[in-house]
C-alpha cells in the first residue's frame, strides 16, 4: 500500500514543472492589545538580507523567497521585537501571518530583550515553553505527537509503552488541561482513560499547529481546573486566497488536510483534516495482543468580520476502537511469549470509545483592549465490554460499561492596557453532565461481588478571574498578581467560592541583558473526575457526595534563573515544590488515587473521599539552541520526588515517582533540504505494589479478574529498572513548482532497549489450558510470576505531499 502511494506521488509530481520557485511571506502587523495597525516596522529573515517594512495599514509582503526555513525578525520602536520561529517557506502557498508586537510602558534600556525565539509572557515568566510546529514535525521518535514531544522538555515524565500520559513535575495525568485557540479540549489522545487522560496516540493533527504554550506552573487566571499544566494550542489560519492541500501517509495512518478561502470575499478561510490508522495492521505484524484503530477529524474557519471583530470556529473529534488480537500466538513458538500474550488477552476489555469537541470564539478589539465570548460544546462516549475466556455469553459476562460526559461551556475575557498596567479579567459558566449505566464483577476485601450500577448526575459549575501586569524600573522588573475562585452545584462543601480562593503571584527581575531570576508562587484547584462524583452505589445514592468530596487543591512555590547566551539560545535552572490536599482516596483499596497508576479503562469508578494529602519536589535544568545556522538543540535533566499519603497517614512513592528524567535531543540541517536528528531519552524506575498472591490466586477469584490483585499493606515498596532509548529521524525535502514533498525515516529504540515493567501474575495451566489446583490449597490455583518486557526497535517511513 505505501508504495503504491509513494509511485501515485512521483506520478503527480512529474505533472509539475521540476523548476523550483521561491516562495513568499506577507500579513500584517498588530497592536496585541488594540489590532491597530503598526505602519513602518522592519522586518528581515535573520541571516540573510532579505527583509521589507510594513505600509500605513501594517501589511506587508516578501517575495522572491529561496524555499528552506527562516527565522523573522519584526520590530519598531516603542514595541518589544518579536523573533517567528523556523518559517517553512515554500513554493506552495504563501506564507500569511498576523503578528502581534506587545507596547512596552517605559523607555528602552540596555536590559530589554531583544528579538528571540524564545516569548516573554509577564503573567507567567518562568515554567513556560514555547514550542513550534516545525519542532513537533521534526522530533525524533515523536511520530508528528505534541505528547511524545513534550518528554523532551525538563519536568515532563512517561509511563510504560504504548501510552502518552503526561506527567509533569510529579503530578497524574489527569491534571492537565489542553485548550484550542483558547477553547477547552478534555483530551488530546485517541483511547483516553476516562477519569485521566493519556492513551497510545495523538489525537491533534499537527498541520493545524502554528505553536504550543506549555505551562508547567504560573498559569494564567483564565485557563482554570489544572494542577499540574495547561497546554495551550494556537492554530494556523487557512489559506484566504486559494486552495491547498496536504497529503500524509506514516508509519500509522493516512492523512489528509485541506485549506482555502470560504466566499469570495478573502475574509474567511477553513482547514480540515481527516485521518484513518492503519494502527491495527502495524500491531498485529508486531505480534501485540490488542489491535487500536482511530479516525479523527479537525476543522477550523476564520472569519474576519472587520479590523475589530473575528470569529473563529474550531471542531475536533476521534471514533476509537479497541480490539483483541485472539490470533496473535498462531504463528509464535517462543513458550514464554505466548503464555504471557494469553494473559494479556484474559483481562483486556474490548472497547469503543468516541468524542468531538465544538466551539467558537468571538474576538471583539476597542481601543484600548480586546474581548473574547468563548461558547463551546463535548462529549465523551465510552464502551467496554469483557467476557471470561472471552466466550461471549451472559454467564461468562465480567464488565459492560457504558458512559458519557457532557460539558457546555461559556466563558468571557477582557484584556486591556489602564495606564502601564496590562488587566485581564473575565468569568465562565458551564453545565456538566454524566451518566454511567455498568455491570461488573469486581474483587473488593478479598471477595468477588457483582455490582450493577445505573447513575445519572446534571449540575453547574462556575468560576471568575482577573490578572494585573506591569513593569517598572525601566522594564527591569516585571510583576504580576491574579485571583481566581470556582464553585459548582454539586455539593454545599463546593458550592461557596470561599472556599476555592486561588491567588497567584509571579515576579521577573533582570540582572543583566543576558541574566534573569524568576520566581512565582500560586493556590490551584481541580474538580475530581465525573467518574469519581457520579459513583453511585446499588442503592442509588451518591456515595461520594456524602463522603463530602472536595476540590482538589495544590500550592506551587517556583523559582529558577534564566540566562540567554543569544537571541536564540536559553539556559534555566529551577526548582519548584507542590504541596497537595483534598486528593480522592480510594476507601475499597485504602490508598491514594495518584498510587493507582495509569491504564486504559476507567479511573476513580468508586468511593472516594478526600482526604490523602501530596507534595512533589524537584529541580529542572534545560539548555535549548532554537534552530540558528542549521543546528538545534534541546539538553534538559528533572530529579523530582512525587509521594502521596497511604492509609496511616505516611507519605509514599506515588505512581508517577521516578525521581531522574534526562532527555538530549540534537540536529542538523544540511544541504539540498537534508535533516538528521537524534533523541536520547532516560527515566529512572517507577515504583509498583507487589501481589497480594493468596487472594490472586483463589478460584473464584482468578476466575473474574484474569490478573493478579496488588497488595496494598505493601504498597510501592518495589521499584522498576530505569529505562533508557536512542530516537533517530532522517529527513529529505523536494521543492517543485507549486508542490513540496517531504521523506522520512524514524527509527525508534535504535539499540532495541528493553524496558522492565512490573511482572505479570498469573496460574499454572495443563496442556488444555486448564489451571491446576493448588493440591495443598484446594480453594487457590497454583500461580507463577511472567516477565512484562517492553521495547522493540521500531523502523518507520512517512510520506508528506504538499500541492
Amino acid at each position: 500500500m505505501r508504495f503504491t502511494l509513494f509511485l501515485l506521488t512521483i506520478i503527480c509530481l512529474q505533472n509539475s514543472l521540476f523548476s523550483q520557485q521561491n516562495g513568499v511571506i506577507k500579513g500584517k502587523i498588530v497592536n496585541s492589545i488594540s489590532n491597530a495597525p503598526i505602519p513602518f516596522a522592519k522586518l528581515l529573515l535573520v541571516d540573510t538580507e532579505i527583509g521589507g517594512v510594513s505600509n500605513l495599514d501594517g501589511e506587508f509582503e516578501i517575495n522572491n523567497i529561496p524555499p528552506g526555513f527562516y527565522n523573522l525578525s519584526v520590530s519598531y520602536i516603542g514595541f518589544r521585537s518579536r523573533l517567528i520561529q523556523e518559517i517553512n517557506v515554500t513554493p506552495v502557498k504563501p506564507i500569511v501571518l498576523e503578528i502581534s508586537l506587545e507596547e512596552v510602558s517605559d523607555s528602552l534600556t540596555e536590559v530589554e530583550v531583544r528579538s528571540s525565539p524564545f516569548q516573554v509572557n509577564k503573567e507567567s515568566p518562568i515554567s513556560l515553553i514555547n514550542i513550534s510546529a516545525e519542532e513537533i514535525m521534526r522530533n525524533p521518535g515523536g511520530n508528528r505527537d505534541i505528547s511524545k514531544v513534550l518528554q523532551s522538555f525538563p519536568g515532563v515524565g512517561a509511563t510504560s509503552a504504548f501510552r502518552n500520559d503526561i506527567l509533569v513535575r510529579g503530578g497524574a495525568p489527569s491534571e492537565n488541561r489542553f485548550y484550542l485557540d483558547g477553547i477547552e479540549v478534555p483530551n488530546i489522545n485517541h483511547f483516553a482513560t476516562q477519569g485521566s487522560s493519556g492513551g497510545p496516540v495523538g489525537l491533534i493533527n499537527v498541520n493545524f499547529i502554528r505553536q504550543v504554550e506549555f505551562y508547567s506552573s504560573a498559569f494564567p487566571t483564565n485557563n482554570g481546573n489544572a494542577l499540574s499544566s495547561v497546554i495551550s494550542f494556537d492554530q494556523k489560519e487557512g489559506n484566504y486566497e486559494k486552495f491547498n492541500g496536504t497529503l500524509t501517509v506514516g508509519s500509522s495512518d493516512l492523512g489528509l488536510t485541506l485549506e482555502g478561502p470560504l466566499g469570495k470575499s478573502k475574509k474567511s478561510s477553513f482547514l480540515f483534516s481527516a485521518r484513518r490508522s492503519y494502527l491495527e495492521f502495524l500491531f498485529k505484524a508486531l505480534a501485540l495482543p490488542f489491535l487500536p484503530a482511530y479516525n479523527d477529524f479537525q476543522y477550523k474557519q476564520t472569519y474576519r468580520i472587520n479590523e475589530k471583530n473575528k470569529l473563529t470556529f474550531i471542531g475536533l473529534g476521534a471514533i476509537d476502537q479497541f480490539s483483541l488480537n485472539e490470533g496473535v500466538n498462531d504463528n509464535e513458538t517462543d513458550a514464554e511469549t505466548i503464555e504471557r500474550n494469553k494473559y494479556i488477552l484474559g483481562y483486556l476489555p474490548v472497547s469503543t470509545q468516541w468524542n468531538y469537541t465544538v466551539g467558537a470564539k468571538w474576538t471583539r478589539y476597542t481601543g484600548k483592549g480586546f474581548q473574547n465570548f468563548v461558547i463551546s460544546r463535548n462529549m465523551l462516549n465510552n464502551k467496554s465490554e469483557k467476557y471470561q475466556n472471552n466466550i461471549e455469553t451472559p454467564a461468562n459476562k465480567i464488565l459492560d460499561y457504558t458512559s458519557q460526559e457532557m460539558e457546555n461551556k461559556f466563558r468571557y475575557e477582557h484584556t486591556f492596557n489602564k495606564g502601564k498596567f496590562k488587566v485581564k479579567y473575565g468569568a465562565g459558566v458551564e453545565t456538566a453532565k454524566y451518566n454511567n449505566n455498568s455491570f461488573n464483577r469486581v474483587v473488593i476485601n478479598g471477595a468477588v461481588k457483582e455490582i450493577n450500577l445505573n447513575s445519572a448526575l446534571n449540575f453547574v459549575k462556575y468560576g471568575v478571574f482577573a490578572q494585573t501586569s506591569r513593569n517598572i524600573f525601566n522594564n527591569r522588573l516585571s510583576l504580576s498578581l491574579g485571583i481566581r475562585t470556582d464553585a459548582n452545584s454539586y455539593s454545599s462543601d463546593m458550592s461557596n467560592p470561599l472556599n476555592q480562593i486561588s491567588p497567584r503571584f509571579s515576579a521577573s527581575y533582570a540582572l543583566t541583558d543576558k541574566w534573569k531570576i524568576n520566581a512565582s508562587i500560586g493556590r490551584y484547584f481541580q474538580l475530581p473526575a465525573y467518574t469519581v462524583l457520579g459513583y453511585r452505589n446499588e442503592a442509588n445514592e451518591l456515595v461520594n457526595k456524602a463522603n463530602g468530596v472536595q476540590y482538589i487543591r495544590a500550592d506551587h512555590f517556583v523559582a529558577g534563573l534564566e540566562y540567554r547566551p543569544s537571541e536564540f539560545s536559553k539556559i534555566t535552572l529551577e526548582g519548584f515544590y507542590k504541596k497537595y490536599a483534598n486528593y480522592p482516596f480510594l476507601l475499597n483499596d485504602s490508598i491514594s488515587l495518584a498510587n493507582l497508576g495509569g491504564d486504559f479503562g476507567v479511573i476513580g469508578n468508586e468511593p472516594v473521599n478526600s482526604s490523602s494529602k501530596g507534595r512533589t519536589y524537584g529541580v529542572e535544568v534545560f539548555a535549548q539552541q532554537k534552530l540558528r545556522k542549521k543546528f538545534f538543540g534541546i539538553i534538559s535533566y528533572t530529579f523530582v520526588v512525587s509521594e502521596f499519603t497511604d492509609a496511616n497517614n505516611n507519605y509514599i512513592s506515588s505512581a508517577w515517582d521516578v525521581r531522574h528524567i534526562a532527555s538530549v535531543s540534537v540536529g542538523r540541517k544540511f544541504k539540498n533540504n537534508w535533516q538528521v536528528g537524534m533523541k536520547f531519552r532516560f527515566s529512572g524506575g517507577a515504583p509498583y505494589t507487589p501481589y497480594n498472591t493468596a487472594v490472586s490466586s483463589l478460584i473464584p477469584v482468578w476466575d473474574v479478574t484474569q490478573r493478579g490483585i496488588l497488595n496494598y499493606d505493601q504498597l510501592n515498596t518495589l521499584r522498576l529498572k530505569p529505562n533508557h532509548a536512542l530516537d533517530i529521524r532522517i529527513d529529505k525535502k523536494w521543492y517543485f513548482s507549486k508542490t513540496a514533498l517531504n521523506f522520512y525515516i524514524d527509527i525508534q529504540n535504535v539499540y532495541n532497549s528493553k524496558t522492565e515493567l512490573s511482572p505479570y501474575f498469573t496460574v499454572v495451566k495443563d496442556d488444555n489450558e486448564n489451571p491446576i489446583v493448588n493440591p495443598n490449597l484446594p480453594n487457590s490455583y497454583e500461580w507463577k510470576y511472567l516477565s512484562n518486557i517492553s521495547g522493540t526497535l521500531l523502523p518507520s517511513i512517512g510520506l508528506m505531499f504538499e500541492f
